[in-house]
Parts: C-alpha cells; sequence; structure tokens
C-alpha cells in the first residue's frame, strides 16, 4: 500500500494537459459515427484517441513525484475486500469492465471495485485516463476515486460505494423499489447539474465529460447524485480555439447531432446529453429504445409533444401518478427543450441550467396545492373545466402576490445598497435599471430604461 506522485509542479501538469487536449485530426483522419461497438456505445477505434496518454506513459507519469490523492492497492488486497470477486459481489457490468462491491480490510470501508476486461484496450485507456482526472477533480457531485492498482495485467479502480445504484436503475429498472417522485427527480437533476457546472466553469482547467448518461449518475444515501465514469473526459479548449476535435465516441441517444457529425466536441455537447437525461427523469422512457421493432430516440419523440402546449402533462412518467405541480412540468420542459437544441451556440450554458433547476427544485410539490397535474383517464370525469380554471387561477394568484412582496423587499435592499456606493443619481438609476431588466429577462416595452424609450416605442 502506498501514495503515488503524479502531480508536483505546474509545468507538469500543464504537460499533461496538453496531452489531453490535443486535436486527434491529423493522426486519426476519418471521422464519423460507426457501428455499436458494444451495446448502445460507439466509437472508431478504441475508447480514449491517440491524443491520450498510452498505457506504458501513464505508467510513467504514475510513478513520478507528483502528489495525487489517490491510493494504489496491490491486487491481493482487493481481491480480498471482494472475496475473490465472486458473483455475490458483482453490482454490475460496463464496457469497461465488472464492478464488484467490496470491504477494504484495514479500514472497514465500504467500495465499489472496478476490474478491468483482459482483453480490453480500451479499457486499459479509459483507466488511465480516470485515474488521471479523479485525482485532479473533487466535488460533492463528482464521485470519489480512492485508489487503483496496476499490477502485472491487472487494471482496477476503487470507488466510493454509491448505495443505491445508479439512476437508471430507477428509472428503466426498479427492481421492486418505489418509484422516483417528482422532487427527488428535481434533486438528481439539480446535483447532476452542479457537478457539470464543476467541471466547465469550476475546476482548474475545464473539463468536457463526454459521457454524461443515466446510468453514470450515481446515487449515494439520501438520492444525491455524483457523476462517474470519467474514462471519456477530455479537457476543454483554452485560448481562442472553440473546440477540441476527436474521434467520435460516447453513447447513443446521448451524443449530441453536431459531434457525432464533426467530430468538434464543445461544452454544449455535454448540454445536450444532460437535456436528454432530464427528459428521462421528466418521461421515465428510455433515450433509445426498440419498440416495435423500430428504434425510438427519446429526442425525436419528446421534440414535437413539447410544442403541443395543450397536452404537456401527458409527457409526464405515469409512474408519478400526476404527483407535480403542472406549472414547474411546464419549466422544466422548457429547460430541456433548450438543452437539446439542434444549434449547439442556441443552447443554455451549464450555469444557467443549474441555476434555473436549484430555483425550481426548491418550489417542493405541495399535494394539498389545487394546481395539480392530472393526468387524463378515459373514466375520468373529475370537476368541470370553468371550476378546474378558477382553482388553479386563485392559487396562482396568491402564490404570484407573495412572490411579488418577496421580490419587492430584495429589489428594496438592493437599492439602498447600489445607492451607498453610487455617487451620481443618475448612474445609480440606470444601474438599478438595467439590473432589475436583467433579472426579469423583461418582454419589449417592459421595465424600459429612461434612455431606451424610444428603442421600445
Amino acid at each position: 500500500m502506498g501514495f503515488c506522485h503524479c502531480f508536483r509542479s505546474w509545468k507538469r501538469r500543464t504537460k499533461l494537459r496538453r496531452d489531453v487536449c490535443g486535436d486527434d485530426d491529423e493522426e486519426d483522419g476519418d471521422r464519423g459515427c460507426a457501428a455499436p461497438a458494444r451495446g448502445n456505445d460507439f466509437a472508431l477505434d478504441g475508447a480514449v484517441e491517440s491524443g491520450l496518454w498510452s498505457p506504458r506513459s501513464v505508467r510513467a507519469e504514475l510513478k513520478k513525484e507528483v502528489h495525487v490523492k489517490a491510493r494504489i492497492f496491490n491486487f491481493r488486497e482487493l481481491a480480498t475486500a471482494t472475496r475473490d470477486f465472486r458473483e455475490e459481489s458483482f453490482i454490475g457490468q460496463g464496457g469497461f469492465g465488472t464492478v464488484y462491491r467490496g470491504r477494504l480490510m484495514d479500514n472497514g470501508q465500504e467500495v465499489a471495485v472496478k476490474r478491468l476486461n483482459k482483453a480490453g484496450h480500451q479499457g486499459e485507456k479509459e483507466f488511465s485516463v480516470e485515474v488521471l482526472m479523479l485525482s485532479l477533480l473533487r466535488h460533492r457531485n463528482l464521485v470519489n476515486l480512492i485508489g487503483y492498482c496496476e499490477e502485472g495485467e491487472q487494471r482496477l479502480l476503487v470507488y466510493e460505494y454509491m448505495p443505491l445504484g445508479s439512476l437508471e436503475d430507477y428509472l428503466h429498472d426498479h427492481r421492486g423499489a418505489e418509484p422516483l417522485d417528482w422532487d427527488t427527480r428535481m434533486k438528481i437533476a439539480t446535483g447532476a447539474a452542479r457537478g457539470l457546472n464543476y467541471l466547465h466553469n469550476e475546476a482548474e482547467q475545464p473539463v468536457i465529460y463526454r459521457d454524461l448518461k443515466s446510468s453514470n449518475i450515481l446515487l449515494d444515501e439520501g438520492f444525491h447524485p455524483k457523476l462517474s465514469d470519467f474514462g471519456l473526459a477530455k479537457f476543454g479548449p483554452v485560448g481562442d480555439r472553440t473546440h477540441v476535435s476527436t474521434r467520435v465516441m460516447g453513447t447513443r441517444g446521448y451524443c449530441a447531432p453536431e459531434y457525432g457529425l464533426s467530430g468538434k466536441l464543445t461544452m454544449k455537447t455535454d448540454v445536450y446529453s444532460f437535456g436528454v437525461v432530464l427528459l428521462e427523469l421528466i418521461t421515465g422512457h428510455k433515450a433509445v429504445e426498440l419498440v416495435d421493432g423500430h428504434v425510438k430516440y427519446l429526442v425525436e419523440w419528446a421534440r414535437p409533444r413539447i410544442k403541443d402546449r395543450q397536452n404537456l402533462t401527458q409527457l409526464a412518467d405515469p409512474k408519478l401518478c400526476g404527483q407535480f405541480s403542472e406549472n414547474i412540468l411546464r419549466r422544466v420542459l422548457n429547460i430541456a427543450s433548450m438543452c437539446i437544441r439542434e444549434d449547439p451556440g442556441s443552447r443554455p450554458s451549464t450555469v444557467e441550467v443549474m441555476l434555473a433547476l436549484d430555483y425550481l427544485a426548491r418550489k417542493k410539490f405541495n399535494p394539498g396545492a389545487p394546481s395539480i397535474a392530472r393526468v387524463k383517464k378515459d373514466d375520468d370525469v373529475g370537476s368541470s373545466p370553468k371550476e378546474t380554471t378558477t382553482l388553479v387561477t386563485e392559487y396562482e394568484r396568491e402564490q404570484a402576490v407573495a412572490e411579488a412582496k418577496k421580490w419587492g423587499e430584495m429589489w428594496r435592499e438592493k437599492r439602498v445598497e447600489i445607492m451607498d456606493n453610487v455617487t451620481d443619481p443618475l448612474d445609480s438609476e440606470q444601474i438599478l435599471c438595467r439590473a432589475w431588466t436583467k433579472a426579469e429577462h423583461r418582454k419589449p416595452g417592459k421595465y424600459v430604461c429612461s434612455d431606451q424609450h424610444s428603442e421600445s416605442s
């Protein structure tokens, strides 16, 4: 046992990052989506492009004197922890290899051990990238890498154990578990967005995840979500570069169309994948599934239905049994719809998605509220449209008044703060007006500053 030393100086880290950010066009030549290599996963030629580290180079880097918080295990330790990788310790199977549940003998910590398939050259490259990526990245919404084993032909990764499994398990394979309620789904979506925002905007070097999907969102106690599996991750563009050119890899149904066609990777590629996951949470449908002998893509199925504003509640997962706010559902569907736009430039940024979901997640579902969404049934008679509309209108009016009061108090405090710091009254008026305009996302002709009247008139 011991600790490896991998990242001592900025210069060494800069070299590693250049390796991960390097364009692959010249080496790879032809690009395009190949037939699925395994299950829903597709790749042209292996899991990590040649611009990343080779297995030999990563072994050399791991032995250098740069500090990483990952612990080095020997194979015997992990075999003991998983009871010699017996069937009863089995958790799941992935493209990289097999995952087992185990318990470390020295401290009793429960762990998940991912063991590389020996025949998987692809998995060995993923292993190299994941060790280095997760040694650099730390966030409460990313799975924690405890250590790894690289002994002979054995390649194993050791993670903190996620007792509730993956989001995919709960959405598509309940195994007798209770379906996720609306508030829990919102909690998971918001946590996943926070993890993605960390990768894009808060990490020392921006990272493009490239493999966001429901099976890679693991759930800790209390349904706390954590992003996992960083074998396909790549450092984002730096300087004046707008994208990173790579081989096309990912999972069918989650891959952004422009990336699948060109191999140009940007942060908006991840935003598209997040939109697909959000649709899964809302509808309960898989990103890709076989229906009556035909392949059904969730994005293609959902887009025209989202435009039907009168029947949006029919998009909700039937397992929710109508227990959600129709108003909040509409807003979350709007976010998902923006994330899956075909034009990457028109998709929102990760931070915008995170803030919007965080706001909506705070509005907990109230079963006693009259605006409960009703899922239509053939024998559902219910109240008359007029009665239902009256109840909803009264409830929304009360909510609007309460929010307006809170909004007014906030802006009174904001005005005092700005006036204290600005000497010119005209300047302070313009600053307040612009702040109000931005916060309200105003429509033309509303909340117009005094010097903008001619614009909106």
